[in-house]
């Protein structure tokens, strides 16, 4: 049913069913293998919320799975299924290893900071561009392609780390670590202000960062012209070749934009944890963002509370998995894919019910008149 739905139902009622479906059914997979799920879910929110290195870490996973929830996002807004965001970060975190190498013996974190950013954001954008010129000008599908230069990004990185960057006599497959000048500052002095000690937790000034390209990914989005023709190819590119809107600049447009924010998600592993290049930059949040996106309607709102419930599964899950050792790490995966399961490959299985209900509504309302 194609029924018109209020937009708090369509972005907020719709959401949250399914994600209820989905720990109703991880509740029962725990209760299979003899667990208690009242008590899993203490774990698992206890851990993730319940105290200041827990805050930390969850705001730690949350600052990656913005950055790319929001790089899918601007893609399925021009209709495009950008699934390369994992390639994308990688070489990002290049870009912003690279900054940092250059310049942290000569200039303040402040300084290098931006620098960096914007070097993450122009490799990403850079990586993400060819397989948008291949869509744009050859006709390959964007999928396909995306999804094979996470393997190309990967291989690059192992032969750089290796051959390039490596510190002379080293075993590890890693740049020399940054100088203090080349590392972001902590977020424990801003969540001291609330009580909360963060203890050794990642999180960092990146959250910030993520923060801030959501308020730009909406302004942009919504309140500007390039925006509108986005959105208006994304929704039918037909209408929108026949009122001059360039195929080409869209799709090269919006995969720069979605692969520049992926990119910027290096800055939160490379420059504000391990405070060097490292095998595995993205650590597999490039795929996790796509069921942010999705569950998040691909709207900054929808993608930070998302990416802040992954982040509590992430966290609160390897809580779990210590506190309970009969739900193993890998039951914790089945959890997490189970959300996405529901949030995404079923994020309609509810709609057509609560169409009818809406729509009987207004019939039930003229008849009591």
């Amino acid at each position: 049913m194609n029924a018109q739905l209020p937009r708090w139902v369509d972005l907020g009622l719709i959401p949250l069913l399914n994600l209820i479906a989905a720990f109703v059914v991880a509740g029962l997979v725990v209760l299979a293998i003899g667990e208690d799920p009242i008590e899993a879910v203490e774990h698992i929110l206890y851990g993730a919320l319940g105290f200041g290195e827990g805050i930390g870490f969850t705001l730690f996973y949350a600052t990656n799975f913005i950055f790319t929830g929001l790089c899918v996002a601007v893609a399925f807004h021009a209709s495009l299924f950008n699934i390369g965001g994992e390639g994308q970060a990688y070489i990002g975190g290049l870009g912003v290893g690279l900054v940092c190498l250059a310049l942290d013996h000569y200039l303040p974190w402040w300084i290098i900071a931006p620098l960096a950013a914007i070097g993450g954001a122009l490799f990403g954008a850079g990586w993400a561009m060819i397989p948008a010129y291949f869509q744009a000008k050859r006709g390959s599908h964007i999928v396909i392609t995306t999804i094979m230069f996470n393997f190309l990004a990967a291989s690059l990185m192992v032969y750089l780390l290796v051959n390039v960057l490596k510190v002379p006599g080293a075993m590890a497959p890693e740049s020399r670590t940054f100088e203090e000048a080349g590392r972001l500052p902590k977020l424990d002095g801003f969540l001291a202000l609330f009580g909360q000690d963060i203890g050794g937790a990642p999180a960092n000034m990146s959250f910030f960062l993520a923060l801030a390209a959501c308020v730009f990914v909406w302004a942009l989005i919504w309140r500007t012209r390039l925006g509108y023709e986005i959105r208006t190819f994304g929704a039918n590119p037909t209408a929108a070749v026949y009122a001059g809107i360039s195929p080409v600049k869209i799709t090269l447009v919006a995969m720069a934009l979605s692969g520049g924010l992926a990119g910027l998600m290096a800055m939160n592993p490379v420059m504000g944890d391990q405070n060097r290049m490292f095998l595995d930059i993205a650590g597999g949040a490039g795929f996790v963002g796509i069921a942010v996106a999705l569950m998040g309607r691909a709207h900054p709102v929808g993608v930070v509370l998302a990416s802040i419930l992954f982040g509590i599964l992430y966290q609160g899950g390897a809580e779990l998995a210590f506190e309970m050792p009969a739900i193993t790490r890998d039951m914790v995966v089945v959890i997490q894919g189970l959300v996405v399961l529901f949030a995404g490959a079923l994020e309609f299985m509810f709609r057509p019910a609560v169409a009818r209900l809406f729509a009987a509504l207004p019939a039930r309302k003229t008849g009591e008149a």
